[in-house]
């Protein structure tokens, strides 16, 4: 069995049963399979993480569902990098539970193998390609694909080109195809590492601050290019911008030391005393 199997195969059942995410599939399922069965897409369950005396997680519990887009909001310092951290297998949890799916266990899993499953992370400065054109930035990113067997320099398909296109015009840059990326504007940047994202296409998208930066139009065709990825994918936005939240809709979780202080709706959640003690009031 590769290493690979052995990581991803199924827990027993009895170590799951007990878990109140409801774990315990039932079915048999291929190793390495994505198993959504039960509409989740990531569990996480009393995680908890410190450095240094600092307690950065504390028995941290959430699930997000398949092609839901859930919004995560808090104060500096409530966790919500260290929790992204976990998900993509950069931060080993000091203990608790974490699972992309039903069966994937990403505390054991490495941040490639995780890639690879389906998550993929977007930080707050665009990494992309300055010197090559958007195109090129989004063959890259789908040459760079494990999944795409075939040499960087070999010539594309009809399909490969049909596919890139389409992601262009979905990320509002098919017109901006030819352009160096250096050029482009931030708002325009961030779409495109967006778009690299997607070439890959993951399942679970984790996406920090996307809109910092942004003019206030880049702001509003970002929250419409992310409620038209919901559905076929599951989003987790990590944001301080209320208005681009709102904009966003759906459930959205309040992050306090480490753990989650309140979920809901915006508006329910910036009625909560405690959010606004902790975070809205400041």
């Amino acid at each position: 069995m590769s290493a690979v199997t052995e990581l991803e195969r199924p827990v027993d059942d009895n170590s799951r049963e007990n878990w109140d995410g409801g774990a315990n599939t039932g079915h048999p399922v291929r190793p390495g399979e994505l198993d959504l069965s039960h509409n989740v897409i990531l569990y996480l369950d009393d995680i908890s993480v410190s450095f240094d005396g600092f307690r950065a997680l504390n028995k941290l519990s959430l699930t997000i569902d398949a092609g839901e887009l859930r919004c995560i909001i808090g104060p500096n310092g409530a966790g919500k990098t260290t929790m992204m951290d976990v998900i993509t297998g950069k931060t080993r949890p000091d203990s608790g539970k974490a699972y992309f799916g039903q069966t994937l266990d990403l505390t054991r899993m490495t941040e490639p193998q995780i890639a690879h499953a389906g998550i993929g992370r977007k930080f707050q400065k665009p990494t992309i390609f300055e010197h090559h054109t958007a195109f090129e930035n989004l063959e890259l990113a789908m040459k760079a694909d494990k999944r795409v067997r075939r040499s960087l320099f070999a010539a594309l398909s009809d399909d490969e080109r049909d596919r890139i296109a389409g992601v262009l015009r979905r990320i509002r840059l098919d017109r901006e195809a030819d352009r160096l990326a250096g050029l482009l504007s931030h708002g325009q940047k961030q779409w495109l590492e967006i778009g690299m994202l997607l070439m890959q296409e993951p399942r679970l998208l984790l996406l920090d601050e996307p809109v910092a930066g942004m003019t206030d139009d880049e702001t509003e065709r970002t929250a419409e290019l992310f409620v038209s990825l919901a559905g076929s994918h599951s989003l987790m936005v990590v944001e301080h911008d209320m208005a681009f939240v709102e904009a966003l809709g759906g459930k959205v979780t309040v992050l306090c030391e480490g753990s989650v202080l309140a979920e809901g709706d915006l508006a329910t959640v910036q009625a909560d005393p405690r959010v606004i003690e902790v975070y809205l009031g400041r």
